[in-house]
């Protein structure tokens, strides 16, 4: 154990830290706790203060070692606990503040204002308003709700996941006066979509700070009235690396990639260097557009802004934008150059593999990753299944979707049994296809059954065909492709009269083949062609695109 550490100081701004200022990564961290260790320096009030700090606060993904080093504190003191509390609310999981806070309550510490902001953070973060509610009793217990700070994050939770009525009641009754309340109040209005009360209380406000100017614009993206946001975004004084995410991700929401594109060059050009939402956000637009060249301008920026470190988060956003782009050897490069790796970075590197025609390096991929520390998960397994089912390796298959639910105790869902179905299929295993989901414990959805359906057609099996379209009838009456598929496996046999049956059906049920088009990309720039006119042209630079009513396109030249 740990020697017991005494004070009264509990405001981290009483703390004058050096050590965090010296740990970058969770690595360094380790190192200086042994270093701690090796010194004797385990027993020192301040050093344990500052290593605290360090792992909960200043590195956020070592909350969990923060968790490990502070339960052998024998008596932790008011700022360890506030200190864990603070990092807790504001890790990924911030359902681990509120049983810290009854073990606080257990060991007799009594909180101080900086307590309850953090408790009421974490309750905000995963809205729980009951939970909430109790602490906002235990603010007023302890005489708290006079403290502006504390009576300001009252009013967030309140605004935010609790009732408008109360927050109003603290807002009208002490607050009014203060600018952060305001933002409060206006984040709730914004938040719950009533922007018209959210405007009013802006254009109300006696003064307007930059927080209350990124909340209103955030309000308008969040409902797509991306107009209006950038109305108020030409307006603002002053901007930061908020306010310009803010309007990147909300083009990015609404698919307006290129808009996205050209703000983060205003952003460069106005001079704000973009941080890591930014290139989040500006990551996605590249993956869902297939905006390769961005993006591996984008690579080259998060070199120079990270000094060359990727983190978890920025490795995992590139993996799976070279994926969706179609460049699986940079995809790989990134994923063999990331120092450190979670389940999140395998699954996308196996996906992309799998999705895009390399099977056989999937799967090697993933015996590699039972061969680590990191323990596979349901999507991990997806993308192994389809890897299989592309490399025709039935067997394998089968023997992952065991592995799966046996050795790692994984319930199969709908996509892992869609996986097999596909599998089976593939490898014109169709009848074994049928009896696999007889024996499913989940019920069968459209795409399984249209699955085996397209299977039917690729082996001609008439018979299965005809009862795999039955039940997608049963689930979905008005999806032209089920119909088309069934009358050209009657077809491939020769059987006609199975044909006009087919097509009186549609005719009866009044579905009709909807018309193809196609995506071509001209100038950097995605347009549908939808084929409505036989024999239409298309001119493209120095080709001609030719299509014929009703049927994909065909022919370019």
């Amino acid at each position: 154990m740990i020697r017991k550490t005494t004070t009264n100081k509990s405001s981290p701004r009483n703390q004058h830290s050096n050590i965090w200022r010296n740990c970058t990564n969770f690595r360094t961290l380790k190192q200086i706790h042994a270093l701690m260790i090796v010194n004797g320096f385990n027993s020192n009030q301040y050093a344990l203060r500052e290593l605290i700090y360090a792992s909960a606060i200043a590195i956020p993904s070592a909350i969990h070692y923060a968790h490990q080093l502070f339960d052998k504190i024998s008596e932790p003191d008011l700022f360890m606990w506030n200190t864990m509390l603070r990092g807790s609310a504001q890790s990924s999981k911030p359902s681990t503040t509120l049983p810290l806070y009854a073990r606080m309550e257990k060991c007799c510490i009594k909180p101080d204002s900086y307590t309850f902001p953090f408790v009421l953070k974490a309750c905000t973060r995963i809205c729980w308003v009951t939970s909430g509610k109790i602490i906002h009793g235990k603010v007023v217990k302890y005489g708290f709700e006079w403290n502006k700070f504390t009576r300001n994050t009252l009013i967030y939770f309140h605004a935010n996941c609790g009732e408008m009525r109360i927050a109003r009641a603290l807002f009208d009754d002490m607050a009014k006066r203060d600018v952060v309340a305001w933002s409060a109040m206006t984040a709730g209005y914004a938040k719950r979509g009533d922007l018209s009360m959210a405007r009013r209380l802006f254009d109300e406000m006696p003064s307007k700070d930059l927080v209350s100017w990124n909340v209103m614009i955030t309000g308008y993206v969040k409902q797509g009235e991306m107009e209006s946001a950038r109305e108020l975004f030409d307006m603002v004084p002053k901007r930061d690396v908020v306010t310009w995410n803010a309007m990147i991700s909300g083009y990015v929401l609404c698919r307006e990639y290129q808009r996205a594109f050209e703000m983060h060059e205003e952003m460069r050009s106005a001079g704000e260097y973009p941080d890591e939402v930014t290139m989040l956000s500006l990551l996605s637009a590249c993956a869902d557009s297939g905006a390769l060249d961005v993006g591996e301008k984008l690579n080259s920026s998060i070199l120079e802004m990270d000094e060359g470190a990727l983190s978890i988060v920025l490795g995992n956003a590139l993996i799976d934008m070279y994926a969706k782009c179609g460049s699986i050897k940079k995809a790989v490069q990134v994923f063999r150059g990331m120092k450190e790796k979670d389940v999140t970075s395998w699954n996308s590197i196996l996906a992309g593999l799998a999705f895009h025609g390399h099977p056989e390096e999937c799967i090697i991929l993933f015996e590699e990753m039972r061969r680590t520390k990191f323990v596979p998960n349901e999507i991990t397994f997806t993308g192994v299944l389809v890897a299989c089912s592309h490399a025709g390796k039935v067997d394998a298959g089968r023997g992952y979707f065991n592995l799966m639910k046996n050795e790692y105790k994984i319930l199969p869902n709908i996509r892992h049994f869609g996986c097999m179905v596909d599998m089976l299929g593939r490898a014109g295993l169709v009848e074994e296809a049928f009896e696999f989901i007889d024996t499913m414990e989940i019920k069968p959805n459209g795409i399984i059954w249209r699955t085996l359906l397209g299977a039917c057609k690729i082996h001609g099996n008439v018979e299965l065909g005809r009862r795999a379209n039955e039940a997608l009838l049963k689930l979905e009456h008005d999806e032209s492709g089920d119909y088309v598929l069934l009358s050209n496996i009657y077809a491939l046999k020769g059987e006609w009269d199975g044909v006009e049956k087919v097509r009186k059906l549609m005719d009866d049920s009044g579905v009709k083949k909807e018309a193809g088009y196609s995506l071509i990309d001209s100038a950097n720039q995605a347009f549908l062609h939808f084929l409505l006119d036989s024999k239409c042209q298309i001119p493209s630079g120095n080709r001609t695109i030719k299509s014929v009513k009703g049927k994909n396109m065909e022919s370019v030249m």
